[in-house]
């Protein structure tokens, strides 16, 4: 890679050329969004989320941004990861979109205060899952604000 551009900027740039037509929803409606680093491709993948979900995604975006300044963002595995601006530090959240359901997976949630209300297989991870209409901002921007403080996951 040529000194001075970063894998953000050139994944940034490649999911710029993606046309909408290009776009594929995998099952459950999960838009198939090109692996990438920056705002961008995380972008590309809320406005591919079908229906009342890409306003759900828009909000927990801006939720996230107001809550954490400087957030990371990057789309892996067809999902967008939400970290702290040191890398090292890892992802604290990602999101995915199901059919019935928008699913927040707080990598660290069993440590939030209260804490999320899905469980999972492992033991660290607690999810969020958002119904239509059914999103509950203030109790969101608080787990945010807690997962963005607690080391993350390094993927």
């Amino acid at each position: 890679m040529p000194q001075g551009k970063t894998k953000a900027t050139k994944t940034a740039k490649q999911t710029a050329r993606t046309k909408p037509e290009q776009l594929v929803l995998l099952s459950g409606g999960n838009p198939q969004i090109p692996k990438g680093y920056g705002d961008a491709p995380v972008q590309a993948y809320i406005a591919a989320m079908p229906g009342w979900k890409s306003d759900v995604g828009r909000r927990l975006d801006a939720i996230i941004e107001n809550a954490v300044p400087g957030v990371r963002k990057a789309v892996k595995w067809n999902s967008p990861f939400y970290g702290v601006a040191d890398e090292g530090m890892g992802w604290f959240l990602g999101i995915h979109v199901f059919t019935r359901y928008v699913k927040v997976s707080f990598f660290r949630g069993a440590a939030l205060n209260p804490a999320p209300p899905g469980t999972s297989k492992h033991k660290d991870v607690r999810y969020y899952d958002i119904h239509e209409d059914k999103l509950d901002e203030k109790q969101f921007a608080d787990w945010v604000r807690q997962a963005s403080q607690l080391p993350g996951e390094k993927m």
